[in-house]
């Protein structure tokens, strides 16, 4: 798949945060500007004003000139003009007369800006008396230049900082994703062959390194299961060529010796090893469906009834069964795995034991306990585990010779776990096996 720059969390991460502070920039900066804007106006207006009232009571003081004019017109540097009630300019300073000329300031009641000359100037006035007005002009070029600077300033500074933002947070988010990539790189570098291979943690001890720990976690459970499945092959393999070899060998004698056996030996041996070969891959496929959580028809099942029929084809056969713990118990399943489940347990203690076999099923508050128990040789503490396992025999030779293909224990936990159960293995009463399968009562 071609790659996409700006379609990775990196580049989205940038063009992010530069959006966010790009509009906090441009928020902080309009409303800076604007209320320096206000306050150098409001500052203007108070220095004009406070300019007019000096003007005013100059004016109005005592000795002044006829019209109350004195000292108007000798003023330098400042535009000032007293106008009568017609509009005519009655007085004005050396200024007003220089660049108004005959031009009268316009009267308003609030401070207002107009331009003389290009320039920008700040008009106040106030009433005198003989209905005449005192009109003052302040120059604001100063003012409005300040704006203009800061203005600049601003729209230098902020495109410089959202660069600078967006080159930070890039290399900030690169170098935080940056073990990511690794990680990646690594992971698709293992293949089936090389699952042994593990990601590098970072010592930064963050979601990074939570990260590749986990995918150390699957790598362990990816490696345990091709492990488990390749031995699992192989044990399978083994358990097939054993049956298909006697069965070779004792043709090829019939082949080549006909004297030294006959069809009723030879037809013996096939069907026995055929039966096993049946038995074998009717366990392997059944592992499987459990393996897949399938296969399976959950319904109202009453265990006792099970139970007492393990119990009666075990007598059939001669074995001393003890059934007297057997009680009424109701749970939800599926009737043929676990009567599958009970006819392993019973044929294993049979198969091992010396001559006694106790089946019992005990419900208490939720969960139904189902115990088979022997007086066998028992199963050594460090093996109750390994048990379990598929094509694990203790007792190697005698399961051979039994028909066993180790593969009934596991099948047991395989219907315990799909029903929602538990199996474990300990020592019985007699010294022997005592296996205990825990499984939920039906509502």
């Amino acid at each position: 798949m071609a790659s996409r720059p700006w379609k990775s969390v990196r580049a989205r991460t940038t063009l992010g945060a530069t959006l966010v502070v790009a509009v906090a920039l441009l928020i902080g900066a309009f409303s800076f500007y604007g209320i320096l804007s206000s306050s150098i106006h409001a500052s203007a207006e108070r220095a004009a004003e406070q300019r007019l009232e000096e003007l005013t009571e100059r004016l109005d003081g005592p000795g002044s000139g006829p019209g109350g004019s004195r000292g108007i017109d000798t003023l330098d540097d400042e535009l000032v003009q007293i106008i009568g009630s017609d509009g005519s300019i009655r007085s004005a300073s050396e200024d007003a007369r220089d660049d108004l000329g005959s031009s009268a300031l316009p009267i308003t009641d609030d401070p207002r800006t107009v331009r003389i000359d290009g320039k920008p100037m700040l008009v106040v006035s106030d009433d005198i008396g003989d209905d005449q007005t005192l009109v003052l002009a302040v120059p604001i070029e100063d003012d409005d230049e300040t704006l203009s600077t800061v203005a600049l300033l601003l729209a230098i500074a902020l495109p410089l900082l959202l660069v600078l933002v967006a080159v930070t947070t890039w290399l900030v988010v690169g170098r935080a994703l940056k073990p990511v990539t690794r990680i990646r790189e690594e992971v698709d570098g293992i293949t089936a062959e090389r699952l042994h291979n593990r990601v590098e943690v970072p010592p930064s001890s963050d979601e990074i390194a939570a990260l590749a720990t986990t995918m150390n976690r699957m790598l362990d459970r990816l490696d345990a299961s091709a492990t488990a499945q390749r031995r699992f092959v192989s044990d399978a393999s083994h358990e097939l060529r054993s049956p298909l070899a006697t069965i070779r060998q004792h043709a090829e004698l019939a082949q080549t010796h006909p004297a030294t056996t006959s069809i009723d030996e030879l037809a013996e041996v096939v069907s026995d090893e055929g039966l096993r070969l049946q038995g074998i891959v009717e366990s392997l496929l059944l592992l499987a469906r459990l393996d897949e959580g399938g296969g399976t028809h959950d319904e109202s099942i009453d265990l006792d009834d099970l139970a007492l029929g393990e119990v009666r084809r075990l007598r059939t056969r001669g074995v001393d069964v003890d059934g007297s713990g057997i009680h009424a118990a109701r749970v939800a399943g599926d009737p043929r795995l676990l009567g599958q489940l009970l006819r392993n347990l019973a044929d294993n203690a049979a198969r091992h034991s010396a001559g006694r076999v106790a089946i019992s099923v005990i419900p208490q508050d939720a969960w139904v306990f189902v115990t088979v128990e022997d007086d066998g040789a028992g199963v050594p503490a460090d093996e109750r585990e390994r048990i379990f396992e598929r094509f694990v025999r203790l007792d190697e030779a005698r399961s051979r010779d039994a028909g066993g293909s180790g593969l009934g224990l596991a099948i047991v936990q395989g219907i315990a776990t799909a029903s929602g159960g538990t199996v474990s293995v300990d020592a019985s009463r007699w010294g022997g096996a005592r296996f205990v399968v825990t499984l939920p009562l039906s509502d």
